[in-house]
């Protein structure tokens, strides 16, 4: 039978069932329809808060039976009706209930129930999908499975209050990828469901706008749409701010803040818009306060830290609005040994869940200081704040880990902490732990900071360089994940600026020549980018350029060959060219250039280009083989000279780019002189 308990199991509960169990299971296959009746009925008041019973009867099979009466046409309504009602108690009980109820094709048999007329009946099936789709351990794409599900299902909800809260119930907890929300979209939900943000029964009130919360997430056509309906001649904007009002209840206030923030950051509703400002920002500062439980000062600092991240002007309202950074400081102690919570079970809840206060204050303190100095410092002066990211980076809950990282990455794009809190608390050792072992979301954002850290102005960059990061960062340079190979270069790229020539020859020697080049034709142009840039702080002292040109010249002029004629943007080419421009500065290196006629047809063919990068790029690089200082310039400019490149700098003096103009200029001193 499909719908029982592994085996294992399935024996010792069997060993408990009782005579009274089997009794209810047997009456169910009565041949008197009336008797049915009483036996589905009596079987309902059987089960009602008794999860040792329910388990009992889906092992006796139970199930199947009820699947099978509730489908019969046969069947009297009321029949129907109870068989519903008793799968919805079955339901109410553990996961693994529910586990089987789907394995017996619940879902699909009670989709497929709704076409009966009787209301009655349709609210207990409906009620009983709700109870299963809204369980974790339920499929929500058995919903999508049948196309014509969800349009049903829309043609349900107005039946009544009942089916209004239960459609709405099952929407919510069904959307969970953009693919629902335009399922949902086309087949008319905001249509369906807006009317209901003002309906007399709470619950259904509050059931759309959960509904509206998940639809907008990330979805800028849902967005769009929402902030053009009226409900009675009222924009829903309004009605969300509204509902934001002080004295309505807090999951109202906090849901209808969620709508407007999604909207908001769908593009949908400026950043400046007066509903956000002076409405859904200090209505999330709210919800950070100590006053609220727990799971609501979560909510609402993660939806102020996704409101605010991209925009300078909301972080610097919200950093002087309530003592909000001072505020989530209070995350981190909680709940504290005087907790004022006096019911145990609460008590108990929020122990367990205390990490998630600490992830959400990481988090919108991320967002806070991602672009503004002065509130980074503010920050990272809150008390005990860098110990705290320290500790945090080290916590067992992931989510946790990450939201710590984030947080120093944020705080780690300011010059000032780099050099003081950064290094005052060593925060490269906890990272660097964190970089030895950790899934590629935790990894990313932990590279990104030490990209920061390798800055040349961070004092931390020498004892990070000692630890034997180079190693640990060519293996990055291997990742499948492009983010996590750009930041690998990004990070050497760090290093190897105005590195010593020990250093960078020891980069080049971790990484390789064949991962260097293989970079180089990475179609990822980010990684391309970055790798140019590492190629470019490589060669950038006369002795380095011409020691590893030495060695490696021919592979890097040929890489730089295929760049330039390849299919890229100007800004790759115009780092090429800057490489080329490095290279033509070497002593012994620049004859790679002058011996390659079609390197140089190349540079004066971007001396010419549209671009003015490219042209400043490639006078650069024409500027430094000519230079007078040098041993065997003058053949250098005879040879130039000769195919033309003394014409092309002359027209260039002209230029309207004033830098273009002297650069040129410049470059025909040379020959002048």
């Amino acid at each position: 039978m499909a719908c029982l308990l592994e085996a294992p199991l399935r024996i010792s509960v069997l060993s408990e069932v009782t005579a009274t169990s089997r009794h209810y299971v047997d009456r169910l296959f009565d041949p008197d329809p009336q008797k049915v009746l009483q036996g589905v009925i009596d079987m309902k008041n059987a089960v009602i808060g008794n999860n040792k019973q329910k388990a009992n009867l889906i092992v006796l099979g139970a199930v199947p039976r009820l699947l099978y009466l509730l489908q019969q046409g046969s069947s009297s309504e009321e029949l129907r009706t109870e068989c519903a009602v008793v799968l919805g108690s079955l339901a109410m009980g553990t996961e693994n209930n529910i586990k089987s109820l789907v394995d017996c094709h619940l879902i699909p048999a009670l989709l497929q129930a709704l076409v009966f007329p009787d209301l009655i009946f349709i609210e207990a099936c409906l009620r009983c999908l709700r109870t299963v789709l809204i369980s974790p351990v339920t499929p929500v794409q058995l919903l999508y499975t049948d196309p014509t599900v969800v349009p049903h299902l829309m043609s349900l909800m107005n039946q009544s209050l009942r089916t209004q809260e239960y459609t709405t119930q099952i929407i919510f907890h069904c959307c969970k990828t953009p693919e629902h929300q335009t399922v949902l979209f086309n087949h008319g939900a905001i249509q369906n469901i807006a009317p209901l943000l003002i309906s007399t029964s709470y619950k259904v009130r509050i059931q759309a706008l959960k509904c509206f919360s998940v639809l907008a997430y990330e979805n800028t056509q849902v967005s769009l749409t929402l902030v053009n309906v009226l409900v009675n001649g009222e924009l829903l904007s309004s009605i969300f701010v509204r509902m934001m009002q002080r004295d309505k209840p807090i999951e109202m206030q906090l849901t209808a803040a969620k709508c407007l923030t999604y909207m908001c950051r769908a593009g949908a509703i400026r950043t400046d818009d007066c509903c956000i400002v002076l409405k859904t920002l200090p209505c999330l500062v709210r919800m950070c306060s100590k006053e609220h439980l727990l799971e609501q000062r979560v909510e609402g600092a993660e939806t102020l830290a996704f409101l605010l991240e991209p925009d300078v002007e909301l972080q610097r309202i919200a950093s002087i609005t309530d003592q909000l950074v001072a505020m989530l400081a209070d995350y981190f102690k909680y709940p504290s040994s005087v907790s004022t919570i006096t019911d145990i079970k609460r008590l108990d809840h929020d122990l367990k869940h205390a990490h998630e206060l600490r992830q959400a204050a990481f988090k919108l303190y991320a967002s806070l200081g991602s672009n503004d100095e002065d509130i980074r410092k503010k920050i990272t002066e809150t008390e005990n704040m860098m110990d705290r990211i320290v500790s945090g980076l080290s916590e067992s809950s992931i989510k946790v880990r990450l939201a710590a990282v984030r947080c120093l990455h944020s705080l780690s794009r300011s010059v000032q902490q780099l050099r003081t809190s950064f290094h005052d608390h060593a925060v490269w050792k906890p990272l660097m732990k964190l970089l030895q072992n950790a899934p590629d979301e935790v990894l990313v954002m932990a590279s990104s900071t030490l990209c920061n850290l390798l800055l040349e102005f961070s004092p931390s960059k020498e004892p990070i360089l000692e630890s034997g990061v180079i190693d640990l960062l060519c293996s990055l340079t291997h990742s499948e994940s492009p983010a996590l190979r750009v930041n690998g270069i990004w990070a050497l790229m760090n290093m190897a600026f105005q590195g010593d020539q020990k250093v960078k020859m020891e980069i080049l020697q971790s990484l390789g020549t064949e991962q260097l080049f293989c970079l180089l034709s990475d179609t990822d142009p980010n990684v391309l980018m970055k790798t140019l840039g590492l190629l470019r702080n490589l060669l950038s002292t006369r002795p380095h350029i011409d020691q590893i040109m030495s060695t490696h010249g021919k592979q890097i002029m040929q890489a730089v060959t295929l760049i330039l004629e390849g299919d890229h943007s100007m800004e790759i080419k115009e780092q090429t060219i800057c490489i080329l421009a490095n290279i033509a500065d070497g002593s012994t290196a620049k004859d790679l250039i002058m011996t390659n006629d079609d390197m140089l047809q190349k540079m004066k063919y971007y001396m010419g280009h549209s671009n003015v990068k490219l042209q400043l790029a490639a006078t650069y690089c024409i500027s430094n083989l000519i230079w007078n200082e040098e041993d065997g310039s003058q053949a250098r400019q005879d040879k130039l000279r000769e195919m033309g490149f003394v014409d092309v700098l002359h027209k260039l003096t002209q230029a309207l780019d004033p830098n273009l103009c002297d650069r040129a200029k410049t470059a025909m001193q040379q020959y002048l002189a």
